[in-house]
């Protein structure tokens, strides 16, 4: 840990063991159950958890968008699609490469980005 950095992140989650299933399929996460109404995440650059409720993040709404890295960004798309992610914004290009973002099952936001 490092000093007043950015350590931990949180999200809610409707379904725990479908946000779950999805993030091990596309990510490889592996998580740690603290009773049956949260369970974290660590080793994925910054570490977290879920938590049981039925509230979800978007950035429409306000909320902070959480950006993975991918050296394919095709194949990391198709990933998604398969562990049932729902694309919320098609792949685009941007000044620094090129993006898309997903809903996972709980209906948290996240997008992927790749520089080629």
């Amino acid at each position: 840990m490092k000093h007043e950095k950015l350590d931990y992140v949180e999200f809610a989650a409707k379904d725990l063991e479908a946000t779950k299933a999805f993030f091990k399929q596309v990510f490889d996460w592996k998580f740690t159950d603290y009773g049956e109404t949260y369970t974290a995440f660590d080793n994925q650059g910054l570490m977290g958890g879920f938590y049981q409720a039925a509230l979800y993040s978007r950035s429409e709404r306000g909320s902070a968008l959480l950006v993975f890295y991918s050296k394919d960004i095709d194949a990391t798309m198709k990933k998604v699609k398969t562990a049932g992610g729902e694309i919320h914004r098609p792949v685009f290009d941007f000044p620094g490469g090129r993006r898309f973002h997903f809903v996972e099952p709980s209906g948290n936001e996240f997008a992927v980005w790749s520089d080629k």
